[in-house]
């Protein structure tokens, strides 16, 4: 199964969310388009800022690219070294507070650079003296033209309301601009991911199969490790913008100090595995769920999907556990888009959120 190249089967454009799914298969294309137009680009962003040598690294974003700064959160301090920090816009926009960010880098994560406090919180920065990068798919947006500098994702119009390629865009985005600001290439090695996508959505039979077990569930914990913890928290985002469903994202850590015991054995519980050592910390906390009886779906290597009650295995063997967070939101998001429509709702237009939402 892990070879078929088969396409997805369409959905029909007048079925709810047929925007959304298309969406979703749109991602191998848009991955494969951000090696090889815009990572060329970045790798320039990343040499200019480089030489600036950037003591220390704050990461500004909110909803789905708050997910995807927390990706380059990990890239950053595990790869390059550097400390850094998701900032509190708030103490900016509500407090007033004055930073002191000399030799600061800020990278602000935003899909359509609209959101009022991104923008007030990037130009406060950059008067305090940070270095201000936006990563947008949106080079017209406000939040480009107060920032220093900028990377066009080039993902296309997003019109589901759910972000789906906006987000693995910044994932490959921010994994270029990381490693070219450690001074390496990363394009050659995440080369292969477009075709492994394509193989992970071909699979929407399985999906649909997982999907069928959580049609009438009344909440869920997600949990992962390491590089896989922000994959858990944007499929909890996707679990209840689409189904409704309450999803609680916990890294591994935190739910064996307390969340642990809402946990039974008709509790719901996805697994994301990376294989590396964040999978290799997520094991003892695997074995407390089973031995609770929980219902214990993995998405990971298939070793941890045969221990489990389910799951979907991920063509991961030959990716580095940096780059299979890429990979790793794929059959979630199709998850939720599966659960979405056996529970009657549509996911391309959710109740109660827009496409830009206007904080302050």
């Amino acid at each position: 199964m892990a070879d078929d190249l088969r396409a997805p089967a369409p959905v029909r454009k007048d079925r709810p969310g047929a925007i959304m799914a298309g969406e979703i298969a749109e991602q191998p294309e848009v991955l494969r388009r951000i090696l090889d137009t815009a990572a060329p680009a970045i790798a320039v962003t990343a040499r200019v800022i480089a030489d600036r040598r950037p003591r220390f690294v704050l990461l500004s974003a909110r909803g789905t690219s708050d997910h995807a700064a927390l990706y380059a959160k990990y890239l950053i301090e595990v790869e390059l070294g550097l400390p850094c920090g998701l900032t509190s816009m708030s103490t900016t926009t509500t407090y007033g507070a004055t930073p002191h960010l000399d030799d600061v880098l800020l990278i602000t994560v935003s899909q359509s650079g609209g959101s009022p406090d991104l923008i007030a919180s990037t130009e406060a920065a950059r008067r305090a003296g940070a270095i201000t990068l936006a990563v947008t798919n949106n080079p017209d947006s406000p939040l480009v033209d107060v920032s220093e500098f900028h990377i066009d994702l080039l993902a296309g119009p997003e019109k589901a309301l759910p972000a789906t390629k906006t987000y693995s865009a910044e994932l490959m985005a921010l994994y270029l601009f990381v490693t070219g600001l450690g001074g390496i290439e990363g394009t050659r090695v995440a080369r292969r991911l477009p075709r492994l996508a394509e193989q992970v959505l071909a699979r929407g039979d399985e999906v649909r199969e997982l999907a069928g077990r959580y049609r009438f569930a009344e909440r869920m914990v997600i949990t992962s490790r390491g590089y896989g913890y922000p994959t858990a928290k944007e499929a909890a985002l996707k679990l209840m913008e689409t189904s409704y469903i309450p999803a609680l994202a916990y890294s591994g850590a935190d739910l064996l100090h307390g969340p642990l015991a809402m946990v039974d054995n008709i509790s719901p519980v996805i697994a994301i595995v990376t294989e590396g050592r964040g999978g290799e910390a997520l094991q003892p906390v695997l074995d407390r769920l089973r031995g609770r009886g929980a219902d214990l779906v993995v998405v990971g290597p298939r070793v941890q999907v045969a221990a489990a009650s389910g799951g979907f295995a991920m063509p991961t063997s030959e990716v580095p556990e940096c780059l299979q967070p890429l990979l790793e939101i794929l059959p979630l998001q199709r998850l939720a888009w599966e659960i979405a429509v056996a529970r009657g709702q549509d996911p391309d237009s959710p109740r109660a959120i827009v496409k830009v939402t206007e904080t302050s």
